[in-house]
């Protein structure tokens, strides 16, 4: 047996163990969400809605333990937690609220003696693999739609955050899901992607690395199936001169560039924020410094500059 163990980055201790799954196990929960997925694809929408929506209500019902699992296993102040839950309610209604819409068929224009139309079917069996950053948050946008549209989910998260593939489980039993229709496996990388190569998976959503999704792409290769790729990146941020500068420094620099980049890199918010401050500030005064071509101050700004550099390594190494 092989135990996954999560490491809280607050103190470095043991948060979480969870056995993975033997891979006759997976092969039993795939097997089992083919079964569930035939039935399932008979409710009709609003009928899924229902126990959807119940299932919302028993995920926000558990804010306050969901918002400290959250912190514990990957980080985030406290204070920032029950944010996600805010947003995974206000996110999981409106898909669920648009999915009769949504899921409607389309006409496709008259021909005499025809009635023409597109009709969107299930994929089958949702393979969802989430990550840690925001264990709730962009696992959602996989989960709700997929089983509002008729597909049984297997969810398989991040190895620092499993007990959010736990809440989703526990959440969907209490509203009453079907069994299969939702499950989650603890599993390896490599039983990962023997999943996404399976013939009872029917389509994969990834959100994570650039390695991870050529992983995904790679697995699915031989394969028919549709793939979703979320993937890592840097996402360049345009303030246009008529904006708010300080509501564009609060929220790209603070927080999008500051706060994020303390949880990408796994070290503490405080000692990110203040590095990246320090070094954010000697750069405005290197760019001052050559718009008014002060010697003294060029030399100031290079001088606080290579300390804020070295304090940001400083703090990296050390983690």
């Amino acid at each position: 047996m092989t135990i996954q163990r999560t490491i809280s980055p607050i103190d470095g201790s043991v948060y979480v163990e969870r056995p993975l799954a033997t891979d006759v196990q997976i092969q039993q929960a795939m097997e089992r969400a083919k079964r569930a997925q035939a039935q399932w694809t008979r409710v009709p929408i609003a009928g899924r809605a229902a126990i959807v929506n119940r299932f919302v209500d028993a995920f926000v019902a558990r804010k306050e333990k969901i918002a400290e699992e959250i912190t514990r296993q990957m980080g985030r102040p406290l204070a920032q937690s029950p944010g996600e839950v805010r947003n995974f309610d206000e996110r999981a209604r409106y898909m669920v609220s648009i999915a009769s819409e949504s899921l409607a068929d389309i006409d496709a224009g008259p021909k005499q003696g025809f009635r023409r139309f597109i009709r969107r079917e299930p994929a089958g069996t949702v393979l969802v693999l989430a990550p840690w950053n925001y264990p709730y948050l962009t696992s959602v946008n996989s989960v709700v739609p997929a089983i509002m549209a008729g597909n049984a989910v297997i969810l398989k998260h991040s190895n620092q955050t499993p007990l959010c593939a736990e809440r989703y489980d526990e959440c969907f039993r209490e509203a009453g899901l079907p069994e299969g229709v939702f499950q989650f496996v603890h599993c390896s990388h490599e039983q990962t992607s023997k999943m996404v190569a399976s013939s009872l998976i029917d389509f994969a959503a990834f959100t994570g690395s650039v390695a991870g999704g050529h992983a995904v792409q790679k697995a699915a290769a031989d394969r028919f199936i549709g793939t979703g790729l979320e993937l890592g990146g840097k996402d360049p941020a345009y303030v246009r001169p008529d904006a708010n500068m300080a509501h564009a420094v609060e929220n790209l620099v603070v927080f999008a560039a500051l706060v994020l980049a303390a949880q990408d890199l796994g070290i503490s918010n405080e000692a990110t924020v203040m590095a990246c401050a320090v070094y954010f500030w000697a750069r405005a005064v290197h760019l001052l410094a050559y718009t008014f071509k002060v010697p003294w101050v060029r030399t100031l700004a290079f001088t606080v500059g290579w300390i804020a550099q070295l304090t940001l390594a400083w703090q990296i190494l050390a983690m």
